[in-house]
């Protein structure tokens, strides 16, 4: 099982596809594992080299003592790249993967060949309402926050029609480290990108859920806005639209990174 050092935390990755193909790098949502991506996973692989990893504090990576920040959950991506010597990838991040992004974008542009930020934002959420997650979960586990996250990341109709996706990131949501969890979700909550991405330059492709609550299309239009040219897509899904929108999500991403 591979894993790369990263400043305290041994970060597990999976690396797909013919050694030839450009990379793409894959990275999660906070609460979930590399298995997010499994609805992508074989068409992405059949044009790319993949490479998805689990996010410090989450899946098969380490849990070093938190809070963490984008920042650093921006260096552990880098120290991916630097430990498997690819200088230039694109790069896709989804909600706190997005952020990544954003980060990676604004910070390290000769890293990233091509951009997708995936129903994510610059600036969410008030703190007190992070502040009130970490507690809850601390005090009672990732299990009594899990319904109310899986509400907020399926529209209903989805939810009823496709039962074994919905349980499969809900397995995810479930099996994350609650310590993992609030980490990152400090790092979120103590987020600000919004000068920062002005300075991107990479070309970018940000998607937008018609339904997301998290992170509304609004929150993708301010991006779109903010990052010299780059273009807006709108998917008829909630929060995790790689998901429940899995075909169309799929081939926007691949239109994108073939243009």
């Amino acid at each position: 099982m591979p894993f790369v050092e990263a400043e305290g935390a041994r970060l597990h990755y999976q690396l797909e596809g013919r050694e030839d193909a450009p990379v793409l790098m894959l990275s999660n949502s906070l609460g979930t594992a590399l298995g997010m991506w499994d609805p992508q996973a074989r068409a992405f692989a059949m044009r790319h080299r993949l490479l998805r990893y689990d996010s410090r504090g989450h899946g098969r990576s380490a849990v070093p003592p938190g809070p963490y920040t984008i920042e650093r959950l921006g260096r552990d991506a880098l120290a991916i790249l630097d430990a498997l010597g690819l200088e230039r990838v694109a790069f896709c991040g989804l909600s706190k993967g997005g952020m990544v992004g954003q980060w990676l974008g604004a910070n390290a542009p000769d890293r990233v060949g091509r951009l997708v930020l995936a129903n994510t934002s610059a600036r969410i959420g008030a703190p007190e309402v992070w502040d009130q997650r970490i507690e809850t979960v601390r005090a009672m586990g990732m299990g009594a926050i899990v319904p109310g996250v899986i509400d907020r990341w399926f529209t209903a109709p989805f939810r009823q029609g496709a039962p074994e996706e919905v349980a499969k990131v809900r397995a995810m949501l479930e099996a994350t480290d609650p310590e993992g969890y609030v980490a990152c979700c400090a790092a979120v909550r103590d987020m600000d990108l919004r000068d920062a991405i002005r300075g991107i330059r990479a070309p970018t492709l940000v998607i937008a859920g018609h339904h997301d609550l998290p992170t509304p299309p609004e929150h993708a239009r301010l991006i779109a806005e903010s990052v010299p040219g780059a273009r807006m897509v709108t998917l008829d899904a909630a929060h995790l639209s790689n998901v429940e929108a899995q075909a169309d999500f799929t081939k926007a991403v691949l239109d994108f990174l073939a243009g």
